[in-house]
């Protein structure tokens, strides 16, 4: 039997508020089934989507380019080469701010090395 959770529980175990969950439905990132009573059921496979949506969000993905990547994950196998290249496009971003970034930690270091020399000039 397959384990479904309730939107509560989603918002527990993902900790992404009942109001984002219901906004990435809106938007048709999410597609929980519906209960006769109307209530959403979620499943591990929603999690793991869900997953997948808060890590690439956490790269910078916005979240049209990760509504065009659930477009071409619907269709199937035969997007795989898109899909990639979506993501080849976020880690080439991602680099370009990790060498950014790395310029910032390369002028702390000298700065800190600086003062590290004048403060032994001092003793």
């Amino acid at each position: 039997m397959i384990k479904t959770y309730k939107i509560s529980e989603v918002a527990v175990i993902t900790g992404l508020s009942i109001s984002t969950l219901r906004y990435y439905e809106t938007l048709g990132l999410l597609k929980p089934v519906r209960q006769k009573n109307n209530y959403r059921v979620f499943t591990d496979k929603e999690l793991n989507w869900i997953d997948f949506i808060k890590r690439a969000k956490a790269t910078g993905l916005p979240l049209a380019k990760i509504m065009t990547y659930a477009k071409l994950r619907e269709q199937g196998h035969e997007t795989i080469k898109e899909r990639i290249a979506i993501l080849d496009q976020q880690e080439q971003i991602l680099h370009e701010e990790q060498s950014k970034i790395q310029v910032h930690i390369d002028f702390l270091k000298k700065k800190k090395q600086y003062y590290a020399q004048h403060m032994n000039d001092d003793v």
